[in-house]
């Protein structure tokens, strides 16, 4: 059964683009079939996995705006098992073009339903805000996946993320879940990543995933080289928290089904 995946937080920096790649990247090494599709106008998700912005045939943008098939869209990446539909710079036009458009916030979701079958997984890098594009995303999903950086500000915005997300949920997607909550850049030699943690875990009652992503340079490296973690260094602690946390993934997601 297929499952798809909106990676949201509207606060910047808290590792969104790097669990989508990673995740995915060690999804398709446990032998399923992973496709991202980046609505982020940035286009890291695009550029991460290695491809050129500047010499694609089609984006998402051409899927939302300009109505070809998603299959048309689909870029195949250097691990086996693993597709991307990128981005590129045109998508920052999109959100206003789309506000003209019959059924705009449901764009996305015609593109998902299209091409769900053809995946185990489809994630969605999202942009760090709560303008259209996010709410494309989170009326396509099934679930919403939110990493939180363990810092100082961690929940800082959440409520606002929340509000947003049970809004979709009430009025675009009924379906929608939260599927669960990675703790980002963790250092377990502070007290402030544990009580971050913590509090973390107190307000997301039981969705915070057990596996927690280490404070890791080769992580923060690995997109310069267009390439995840498991390209660039498979011996890495990053490397080992992605796999294991695609392990977790894989386990609740079978058994919630």
């Amino acid at each position: 059964m297929s499952k798809s995946i909106a990676v949201f937080n509207q606060k910047g920096g808290v590792g969104k683009t790097t669990t989508v790649i990673n995740l995915s990247a060690c999804l398709a090494s446990l032998g399923k079939r992973v496709l991202m599709i980046d609505i982020d106008p940035q286009g890291n998700t695009t550029s991460g996995i290695g491809l050129d912005k500047n010499s694609l045939k089609y984006t998402i943008y051409d899927v939302l705006i300009n109505n070809i098939s998603p299959r048309e869209c689909v870029e195949a990446t250097t691990h086996e098992g693993l597709y991307i539909i990128p981005a590129s710079v045109q998508l920052a036009g999109a959100e206003i073009e789309l506000t003209s458009l019959k059924g705009r916030e449901l764009k996305l979701r015609e593109c998902i339903t299209e091409i769900k079958e053809d995946y185990d997984y489809i994630f969605v890098d999202c942009p760090p805000s709560l303008g259209l594009l996010s709410v494309n995303a989170l009326s396509a999903v099934d679930s919403v996946l939110i990493p939180i950086q363990c810092e100082y500000y961690a929940l800082e915005g959440v409520s606002q993320l929340m509000r947003t997300y049970t809004l979709v949920k009430k009025s675009l997607n009924k379906e929608l879940e939260i599927e669960g909550v990675v703790m980002s850049m963790f250092d377990g030699r502070t007290n402030l990543s544990i009580q971050v943690v913590e509090e973390v875990k107190k307000y997301f009652k039981g969705k915070v995933y057990r596996t927690m992503i280490p404070r890791n340079v080769r992580l923060a490296e690995a997109p310069s080289h267009g390439l995840s973690i498991l390209g660039y260094d498979p011996k890495s602690k990053g490397a080992e928290a992605y796999l294991e946390l695609a392990e977790e993934f894989i386990d609740l997601s079978e058994e919630a089904i």
